[in-house]
C-alpha cells in the first residue's frame, strides 16, 4: 500500500494524523465490506499485493480536486501495474452532498478524455450518501457504492479486462451483492463499522 497526503502547505501534524485516519477508515471499509463481503472479487488481489495507492485530498473546490485528479491519473498511467494497479482518491472536505458529487463526475470524465486516457483508465466513484435512482435513502442496496468519504477510484482498463476474463460471470456480481446486502440488512451493515470514524478535518482543527 502506498499513500499520499495532499493537504494544504503548512498543514500541522494534527492534519497529517487526520489524513492518516482517513486512509485507515478507507482500508477498514475495503477489508471489512468490499473484501470481507466479497462485493468486488477483484479487490483482494491488488490489496494483498499492496498495489493500491491511497490519496487524501483536502481540496474544497472542484477546480482544485480536478488538478489533483489530473496528477493522479497521469501518475497511474505512467507507472507499471505491478507497482500501482489502482488508486483511491478520497475527498473528506468536499462534495459532501451526493448529488453535487454525482454532477461532478461529468467533469472527471471530461478530464479523462482531455488527457487521452479514455480507454486506458476508468474512474469509478463511491460516496457515503450514494443512492440509486428510485431507491429510498435507507435501502441497503445503496451500500454497494457507499464508502466512508467521497472517493474517486482510478482503474486500469487492462486490469478490468483481465479480471473479467478470470470471472466470466462478472455481470452477475451486482445482483449477488444486492441479494447479500438485503440478507445482511442495514443493521448488519452498520455493525461492520465501515463508516468515517472521525470528523473530516480532524478533532480540534478548523475548517
Amino acid at each position: 500500500m502506498t499513500s499520499s497526503l495532499c493537504s494544504p502547505a503548512g498543514a500541522s501534524s494534527l492534519r497529517s494524523a487526520a489524513d492518516a485516519g482517513v486512509v485507515q477508515d478507507t482500508v477498514r471499509w475495503l477489508e471489512r465490506a468490499v473484501i470481507g463481503l466479497n462485493l468486488c472479487p477483484f479487490a483482494k488481489g491488488v490489496h494483498s499485493k499492496q498495489q493500491i495507492h491511497y490519496v487524501v485530498c483536502r481540496a474544497r473546490s472542484a477546480e482544485e480536486v480536478l488538478a489533483v485528479l489530473e496528477s493522479e491519473l497521469l501518475a497511474l498511467a505512467g507507472l507499471p501495474a505491478q507497482e500501482r494497479d489502482t488508486s483511491l482518491l478520497m475527498l473528506p472536505n468536499s462534495f459532501t452532498d451526493f448529488l453535487d458529487f454525482n454532477d461532478f463526475l461529468d467533469e472527471c470524465e471530461s478530464l479523462l478524455s482531455s488527457l487521452d486516457l479514455a480507454g486506458v483508465l476508468q474512474i469509478a466513484s463511491f460516496h457515503p450518501q450514494f443512492r440509486f435512482a428510485g431507491t429510498a435513502e435507507d435501502d441497503v442496496s445503496n451500500c454497494t457504492n457507499r464508502a466512508p468519504y467521497p472517493t474517486l477510484h482510478l482503474l486500469r482498463e487492462d486490469s478490468i479486462d483481465r479480471a473479467v476474463e478470470a470471472f466470466p460471470q462478472a455481470e452477475a456480481i451486482f445482483e449477488r451483492n444486492v441479494e447479500q446486502l438485503e440478507e445482511l440488512g442495514m443493521d448488519g451493515w452498520t455493525a461492520l463499522g465501515v463508516g468515517a470514524q472521525r470528523s473530516p478535518v480532524g478533532e480540534g482543527e478548523g475548517v
